[in-house]
């Protein structure tokens, strides 16, 4: 007997074991259906953020290696942002201050302008707010590959508009990824309060068993 995917519905709820809160898994999944010694076995497979290369503000090539078995929080934003990106990263910083050094949580930030946004200008902007590179990346590369990961990989808007202030639509989102790279969780960027949120709600996934 071949293995059977079969697609099931997306995941947006929060289940309870134990006693102990845990997060969604969010995005399609799909039963994997297999014959183990003559028995029939069902898994759960979830979908996971695709493998990426990009360029980070000290010109490192970054891959998916540098989250593997990592926590780490997602988001994308411009440097030349007229309207949310202040915020978003005010709160990010916040977020950023009580995981640095903790070698088990990183931080991507995705520019969605690519053209101005250089590695020189991703890296005063990393200056100005005192990230540490090894721990939090600002990152560029090729647009279709920020934009494609975006949508299909972390749930994300981010595209060209000329009739938006800035010149660019994106959601402001503050995504949260497991070790297993499955989004968990995806918070308003521009919300204090959802930023102590995700603080807390790392700490269940730093909590968690596979």
């Amino acid at each position: 007997m071949k293995n059977k995917i079969i697609p099931i519905v997306i995941i947006l709820f929060l289940t309870t074991a134990c006693g102990k809160k845990q997060l969604p898994i969010m995005g399609e999944r799909a039963v994997d259906i297999k014959m183990v010694d003559g028995k029939e076995v069902v898994d759960t497979v979830y979908k996971s953020v695709p493998d990426f290369t990009f360029i980070n503000q000290d010109s490192a090539i970054i891959t998916q290696d540098v989250v593997k078995n990592k926590i780490y929080v997602a988001d994308f934003f411009f440097v030349t942002c007229p309207t949310i990106c202040p915020r978003m990263k005010k709160n990010l910083l916040t977020i950023y201050n009580a995981y640095k050094g903790n070698n088990d949580i990183v931080f991507l930030s995705h520019t969605i302008d690519p053209e101005h946004d250089t590695v020189a200008v991703l890296k005063d902007f990393a200056n100005r707010l005192r990230a540490d590179s090894k721990q939090w990346h600002f990152l560029t590369g090729n647009r279709d590959s920020i934009y494609e990961i975006a949508t299909h990989g972390y749930y994300a808007t981010a595209l060209p508009d000329s009739t938006e202030p800035g010149g660019y639509v994106h959601s402001g989102g503050l995504i949260l990824v497991d070790k297993h790279r499955r989004v968990r969780g995806i918070y308003d960027g521009t919300s204090a309060k959802d930023a102590e949120v995700l603080i807390k709600e790392i700490e269940i996934l730093l909590d968690e068993k596979e």
